[in-house]
């Protein structure tokens, strides 16, 4: 399975959740799990998601995501579990 982290952060506005999650879906990413939260009007959200089934590359969806997240007016980003689990190792 490759698994990869993606982060959503940015003032909060209607639609983000649909418009990520419908970027995802179209593009064959499955969501294993999601937290978000919203704090004094800042969106935040986490996913792992398996992108095993997609047909695109990291770099391409990571690409798309991030240019997403600017036409929402979010910044997205997204990393490979095993870099994000080394960055966040004690």
């Amino acid at each position: 399975m490759k698994k990869t982290i993606i982060t959503v952060i940015g003032k909060d506005t209607v639609g983000i959740i649909a418009k990520v999650c419908t970027y995802l879906a179209e593009n064959n990413v499955n969501i294993l799990d999601i937290s978000q939260t919203i704090v004094q009007g800042y969106f935040n959200m986490m996913m792992i998601a398996d992108m095993n089934a997609s047909e695109k590359a990291f770099e391409t969806l990571s690409a798309e995501l991030k240019a997403l997240g600017e036409e929402i007016g979010v910044k997205i980003k997204m990393q490979h579990e095993d870099i994000f689990n080394c960055m966040h190792r004690i």
